[in-house]
């Protein structure tokens, strides 16, 4: 007998000895034919939820589960992400930001009234992100008074 035969021998009968493991029964399928209106009237009333899901829960009276489509995102969220990286791109946002930041670290920023609307503005501009984002996330902005 080889070394290999002995292991497979010893691991065959530690198998023997683990209880077989228990699995669930999933639930039979389900399966409706519906008209392309009747499907089109159900696409729309699920508001991006998947539709089975939809369904499901509108005949058990059971609350819609927080699920989303594949993507995560409603059409209106993909639509204020889309604005949001559309701004991005067409601001230089980031790069002013880290300019502003180093020379104030040198101490080379002077404090001018066009320089202190420029901040004014980028403040206002970042504000808006933060908005867009927060309503694309699904969350409520806190609308703060502009004190600027």
């Amino acid at each position: 007998m080889s070394l290999s035969d002995g292991f497979n021998t010893a691991a065959a009968g530690l198998e023997e000895d683990r209880p077989a493991p228990l699995r669930k029964r999933r639930a039979s399928p389900f399966s409706l034919r519906l008209t392309a209106d009747e499907r089109a009237r159900l696409i729309e009333e699920a508001k991006g939820a998947p539709l089975g899901a939809y369904i499901k829960a509108k005949v058990t009276g059971a609350p819609l589960p927080v699920r989303m489509r594949r993507t995560g995102l409603s059409v209106e969220d993909r639509q204020a992400l889309a604005q949001v990286l559309a701004l991005l791109g067409r601001s230089r946002l980031s790069s002013n930001l880290n300019q502003l930041a180093y020379l104030a670290n040198v101490g080379a920023l002077p404090m001018t009234p066009e320089t202190e609307a420029e901040l004014i503005d980028s403040v206002r501009a970042v504000r808006g992100v933060r908005i867009l984002l927060m309503t694309a996330l699904g969350l409520k902005p806190e609308l703060r008074e502009d004190r600027s």
